[in-house]
């Protein structure tokens, strides 16, 4: 028992670890076994526009059960982040689960952190298998953008929350939080847009060597062709908003988007699209009992606030909290997957952190193939994992800016 403990203060306490502590093996080290995604299809145009958010996560579920080969029963709870949840969201995703062959016994919840909501999830699952509330558990994230985006996204504030300025400031559009960001921080266009060209270059690459495929699942589904109205059944299997060809000369043509004179436009922009993600955790003697593959290990998790004008800041505050709370400096880190909000952001926050680009990305980001707003952060852990086992590194973080003023981060380590 006391030696027990003493392992959990030194847990809680980053100045008792060293970089290299991270990797030493735990038999309760919480693992990912198998983290997985569905293509990013272009938002009321790709091919999964017509797929309701519900389908979408009842097929990365099934595909999480059919390549894991976990025994559902074995599996606790599930959460999931959506911010643009249809109706409650936590019924219709409890329905998908049963859909995708989970048993009665395990519990869902959805939950929505803005644009780390997938990352919350997965992270809410690492926490409850650590306290030792569950023992099988899988984070996930989800949107239909095509069908639940829009004007209605966002609601009504009573006069109390009006009459108070900064929370008031929590309704500004996004797009307009960014241009003003770019305007005070003083992120020319021309670095905007060589950082979203490079997004593109890298995702084309990434996307033609096939860096993409052990983490997409393919898509069967409906799909309604915009001119004909043709209903048919076809099979999406690769993220369709990657275009080739795309350079800062071409996107320093596109006009801006929020203001006259701004430098924000939909080609320095995340995409809006669709997709689903999911991720199976347990530790890690809870793995090698069930004989499950180990593809990597959870260490520390962030979440900061910021304020809500400079929302886009968020990965600046949380990415340090994180590294401390893991033990070791940025300059560890071998691969940095940053939600791409905004290319203005992106680069502040790189910039200020001090990172080479070159650790940023590597295969492109939300510019260049779609951010679903709570599907992004499950996404990005399997991009990580599939990344960093091709390139034999170690140490991964995933971060993003969440609207209303806040910033996520987590430390991961593959295998």
């Amino acid at each position: 028992m006391s030696s027990h403990l003493r392992s959990s203060e030194s847990d809680l306490d980053p100045r008792s670890k060293s970089p290299s502590s991270i990797l030493i093996k735990s038999p309760d080290d919480v693992v990912v076994t198998c983290a997985l995604r569905t293509p990013f299809t272009k938002g009321g145009k790709g091919g999964l526009k017509d797929t309701m958010a519900p389908d979408l996560l009842t097929t990365a579920l099934k595909s999480l059960i059919s390549r894991s080969h976990i025994d559902p029963k074995l599996v606790e709870d599930i959460q999931v982040g959506c911010v643009l949840a249809p109706g409650s969201g936590a019924m219709e995703y409890r329905a998908a689960s049963l859909v995708a062959g989970f048993p009665e016994s395990t519990g869902l919840t959805s939950l929505n952190r803005q644009c780390s909501s997938g990352l919350q999830a997965c992270v809410n699952i690492a926490n409850a298998i650590r306290s030792g509330m569950i023992e099988v558990g899988v984070g996930a994230g989800v949107e239909s953008m095509s069908l639940q985006y829009g004007s209605n996204a966002v609601g009504e504030f009573s006069e109390l929350l009006e009459d108070h300025e900064e929370a008031a400031n929590c309704k500004v559009p996004m797009g307009a939080l960014s241009e003003r960001m770019a305007r005070d921080r003083e992120i020319s266009r021309a670095d905007q847009d060589a950082f979203a060209a490079s997004s593109y270059q890298k995702a084309v690459k990434a996307q033609e060597a096939g860096l993409f495929n052990d983490e997409i699942i393919p898509v069967t589904t409906k799909f309604t062709d915009p001119k004909t109205k043709e209903e048919k059944t076809i099979t999406v299997n690769k993220d369709d908003g990657i275009r080739p060809g795309v350079t800062t000369e071409s996107l320093s043509k596109i006009r801006p988007a929020f203001a006259k004179d701004g430098s924000i436009h939909a080609g320095n922009s995340s995409q809006v699209s669709d997709g689903a993600a999911a991720v199976l955790l347990m530790k890690r003697s809870t793995a090698e009992r069930l004989r499950q593959p180990i593809v990597g290990k959870f260490v520390s998790a962030s979440i900061v606030g910021v304020p809500p004008l400079l929302m886009g800041i968020g990965p600046w505050k949380a990415i340090p909290v994180a590294l401390e709370k893991a033990g070791i400096s940025k300059d560890d880190v071998d691969i940095y997957e940053i939600n791409e909000a905004f290319a203005s952001q992106c680069v502040w926050c790189v910039k200020e952190l001090g990172l080479p680009l070159e650790k940023v990305n590597p295969k492109g980001g939300a510019i260049a193939f779609g951010h679903p707003l709570g599907c992004t952060g499950a996404r990005q852990i399997s991009t990580l994992f599939t990344e960093l086992r091709r390139t034999g590194k170690k140490v991964g973080v995933t971060s993003m800016c969440v609207g209303t003023g806040m910033g996520m981060a987590a430390v991961w380590v593959g295998e």
